[in-house]
């Protein structure tokens, strides 16, 4: 269960990289090639209120080096948004209901209101890519699986991620809290 005292007990983004994890430098190049269209922030500042995302995640999945450092800069390019992030190992029951078809894919980025209610989830890849692998990527052997998945990330800089995750934030804001975390990705 999600609680203020959970999400409070996830690390920031500067926690996280100021600690030694798996490919670190990979994580700092990331990082810093990041930049947030003021479209974007102003969607969020837009949605009022006090928003935290928590991100269930872990150090050495390729997707979360990919995806967490742009949600990162998005919530520190706002005002009414920030960000913890949880290892989805330590936290299955969390994880659990959020899982991708059966899987426990990663990351998994979780909206919650002012109150730590959960509003909505995302993950744990872009609907394209998230297509893209199940229809084609499964079938290939895991390095060309995963060589694609980093093109991708590469020609995308981040906008198809930041997208969907401001299209979520808007629409589960709209919505308000949910009854109980649905079972398959996505917002509505």
């Amino acid at each position: 269960m999600i609680t203020k005292a959970r999400y409070c007990e996830g690390e920031t983004f500067s926690e996280f990289m100021a600690r030694p994890v798996p490919n670190h430098d990979l994580w700092v190049a990331l990082s810093r090639r990041v930049v947030i269209p003021v479209e974007y922030s102003a969607r969020v500042e837009a949605l009022g209120g006090r928003w935290h995302l928590l991100v269930l995640s872990e150090d050495w999945c390729g997707d979360s080096v990919n995806i967490v450092p742009i949600i990162a800069k998005l919530a520190d390019s706002v005002s009414n948004m920030d960000m913890r992030i949880l290892a989805r190992d330590e936290n299955l029951d969390i994880m659990d209901t959020h899982l991708t078809g059966k899987s426990r894919s990663i990351p998994i980025v979780i909206l919650l209101n002012p109150k730590f209610q959960e509003c909505g989830w995302w993950g744990p890849r872009p609907r394209e890519l998230q297509k893209w692998v199940i229809e084609k990527g499964l079938k290939l052997p895991k390095d060309e699986r995963y060589k694609e998945l980093r093109t991708f990330y590469a020609r995308d800089h981040g906008l198809t991620t930041m997208s969907e995750i401001v299209e979520m934030l808007e629409h589960c804001c709209v919505r308000g809290p949910i009854a109980a975390p649905a079972s398959a990705s996505s917002a509505s």
